[in-house]
């Protein structure tokens, strides 16, 4: 492990975790003005087996998926093969059906599109046929006029925008990651996991309480399927979805919306819980640990990945390694910003990179990327010159949750 002596306090809260009981395995990287100036990583990667976390130990880190998928869609803009502001149906002729002629692929980045449900349950046989899902969705009707809202697309956002990628270029977005940019900039990081790479993938466990500082309690967004919870009916049997969003605001009006969210967890037919379960992972043993679901390379929730490997692609981006300068401040200028249709709480967005939001709490306004289930975080700062990966296999509790990842990213800010 390395800790640059400047980020002492970095360390002295990752160790203060497991000694406290709140971590199973975790990894914790920064990149500072390109230099690398924290790696830590420790626990257990495997609490069946007792196996350890090591320095190469790679993890599912669920919507953190988002990012990439979308630094894949803006490099084919730059390289003049997709017009992002064109409507999907020009690459997508099919995507017209139902009203959606007028849907750009803008909409689609950044959640406007109102297609964040697919309606007919996806069979398991089609987990990983990512065309055939992508069809199912092609002959819905929005749910909203496209432009005029947005609405968290948990999973569709990786099906629709799937799809466009391989109209465009014939490939998937895993093959592209790998091929233009895990691969150059020697990234351990993967959107569809080879089985040399899941045989040591750490295994994700659902979240628990652990002891805290009754102080420090705040009330967690729900997002996708847990990790190794077996399927449940009814809604006294459904503690809700998870997303790894945290709110900790106070006052009549967030505690009226929180009492919203969870009446929307805890209801079936929720937009909610009807965008954030289907394809059910749960319905394979063990959820997003089984091998179909680290395999299939879904673009919305499938990066299996390092906190170092996180952390570099956020620093390729900084860099202009992998993107131009202007390509990445105008991805980063809000498109969305308020009320969102799914999560009923305030959501930012940019061109697929979440901004600072109530969903997404950061140290500072310049800072974007984006959050994954149970608590994961890939995070860039250009004026700070700062690029974060945080990943654990110990996920936060749905409702009451922790500020395990922030609290590290705190530390960063409080160093620098």
């Amino acid at each position: 492990m390395y800790c640059d002596p400047r980020f002492a306090r970095v360390r002295e809260v990752f160790e203060r975790h497991f000694a406290d009981g709140e971590e199973l395995g975790a990894a914790f990287a920064v990149y500072l003005d390109g230099e690398p100036v924290v790696d830590l990583w420790d626990g257990v990667a495997d609490r069946h087996t007792g196996r350890p976390w090591e320095r190469g130990t790679p993890v599912f880190a669920y919507s953190c998926t988002k990012a990439v998928t979308a630094a894949v869609l803006l490099r084919l803009a730059e390289q003049g093969r997709l017009d992002l502001a064109a409507p999907v149906a020009d690459v997508w002729p099919e995507f017209a059906a139902g009203g959606k002629g007028s849907v750009t692929v803008e909409h689609l980045l950044s959640h406007q599109a109102g297609l964040p449900v697919v309606e007919e349950e996806v069979p398991v046989e089609e987990f990983e046929d990512q065309p055939a899902i992508a069809a199912r969705l092609a002959g819905q009707r929005p749910l909203w006029e496209p432009g005029t809202a947005h609405g968290y697309h948990a999973l569709t956002y990786g099906f629709l925008l799937g799809e466009v990628v391989r109209r465009v270029t014939g490939k998937s977005v895993g093959e592209l990651v790998a091929a233009e940019i895990a691969g150059p900039l020697d990234l351990e990081l993967w959107v569809g996991a080879p089985d040399t790479v899941i045989e040591r993938t750490a295994r994700l466990k659902a979240g628990e309480r652990p002891r805290r500082d009754p102080a420090e309690q705040p009330a967690e967004q729900p997002a996708e399927q847990p990790a190794e919870q077996p399927a449940q009916t009814g809604p006294a049997a459904q503690p809700g979805p998870r997303t790894g969003m945290r709110i900790v605001e106070t006052g009549n009006r967030t505690q009226d919306v929180l009492a919203e969210v969870q009446r929307a967890a805890l209801d079936p037919a929720s937009l909610m819980n009807r965008a954030l379960g289907n394809p059910a992972m749960h319905r394979l043993k063990g959820g997003a640990n089984h091998p179909v679901i680290l395999r299939a390379g879904w673009p919305a929730a499938g990066l299996v990945t390092t906190a170092r490997g996180l952390a570099g692609f956020y620093r390729g981006l900084i860099a202009g390694d992998l993107l131009r300068p202007e390509t990445l401040r105008d991805a980063l200028r809000p498109r969305v910003h308020g009320p969102d249709k799914v999560l009923l709480l305030n959501t930012s967005f940019g061109l697929g990179f979440m901004r600072p939001s109530l969903t997404f709490l950061m140290p500072s306004k310049t800072a974007f990327g984006h959050s994954g289930m149970g608590g994961a975080i890939g995070l860039g700062d250009p004026e700070r010159g700062l690029a974060i990966g945080y990943v654990m296999n110990r996920m936060a509790d749905a409702l009451t949750g922790n500020l395990r990842g922030m609290r590290l990213v705190q530390a960063v800010y409080d160093s620098v």
